[in-house]
């Protein structure tokens, strides 16, 4: 049996997946982490990763070092998004990351990106394809269309949560003016990503990462995070509305009251729920299915076919 170990880092956090490999292609978990450690804090702005961003996603991988060591891993591999592609000083980001795990980090490109995230999104899924599977990250939110058989066409535009909370979002709540400018922000990129996959051929809708799912959970009335009972669940576009015009209203404080909120997407769920609730509707998709699979479990079975 194979073991593998695939770490995504992306824009506000960085992830574990330790699977093995089952005789029919299919991966069984051994652990699933998550660390928000923000590693592309002001890259909008500056175009760097700053030196305390890099430093907090070095803490993150010494620990993640240490549990795919003592799983006795075969195979290993890591991703770095939208933040690393971005920053003029990736080779600083680099040179940590081989340093701290052994191995080098591969600042993937958009397109290789988003059929990661695709691969591991529609796995099992049965739903009725085409699929219009799309990533809300950080810095960057990837649409991809295809189907059981691939990917028919794919694009990563440059919004994600941070990304606009810290262009748009000052103020906690944020303003009307603010709201606005953010819609339109996102509302062109959404457009753009749209007509270049056309997405109109897509039947089912799958939305991934930590704004979908937790946007999910509250639509669901949880009162804790179970990744069991989001995975797979259909929300409504309504329902999308009404939660994200709450959270949009909301402070960070009063967005922590909900038990099903990660403390370190607090102050940008707003941004990311604001970006699902438009690509439902520019798209106009009557509702989304969360998955819990993404770009992570894409990478996983990646290793399986290294030599």
């Amino acid at each position: 049996m194979t073991r593998v170990a695939a770490i995504d880092c992306g824009t506000n956090s960085v992830r574990l997946l330790i699977a093995d490999a089952q005789p029919d292609g299919s991966l069984v978990d051994v652990t699933r982490q998550m660390r928000i450690v923000r590693l592309g804090e002001g890259v909008d702005r500056t175009g760097r990763l700053a030196e305390a961003a890099i430093e907090r996603t070095r803490v993150a991988l010494v620990h993640y070092a240490a549990e795919i060591a003592a799983a006795g891993v075969d195979r290993a591999r890591m991703v770095a998004t939208s933040a690393s592609r971005d920053a003029s000083n990736a080779d600083d980001f680099r040179a940590m990351v081989t340093a701290t795990l052994g191995f080098a980090p591969e600042v993937v490109s958009g397109d290789e990106e988003a059929r990661l995230t695709f691969a591991g999104a529609v796995q099992g899924l049965g739903a009725e394809p085409p699929f219009l599977v799309f990533d809300i990250g950080g810095g960057s939110t990837e649409f991809v269309v295809g189907s059981a058989g691939g990917v028919d066409a794919a694009i990563s535009v440059d919004i994600g949560c941070v990304r606009l909370t810290e262009r748009h979002l000052h103020d906690h709540p944020p303003t009307a003016a603010q709201v606005a400018a953010a819609e339109k922000d996102i509302t062109g990129a959404v457009d753009r990503a749209l007509a270049a996959v056309d997405a109109g051929r897509a039947r089912t809708f799958v939305g991934l990462a930590g704004s979908v799912t937790t946007v999910t959970a509250l639509a669901l009335g949880l009162t804790e995070y179970v990744p069991e009972h989001i995975h797979r669940a259909r929300v409504s576009t309504a329902d999308v509305a009404k939660v994200t015009a709450d959270l949009l209203a909301a402070t960070p404080e009063q967005r922590l009251a909900n038990a099903v909120m990660h403390p370190g997407r607090a102050d940008v769920i707003g941004a990311g729920a604001l970006i699902l609730r438009i690509i439902l509707e520019r798209s106009g998709a009557d509702a989304v299915i969360a998955s819990e699979s993404d770009i992570l479990d894409g990478v996983a079975m990646s290793c399986l076919r290294q030599r």
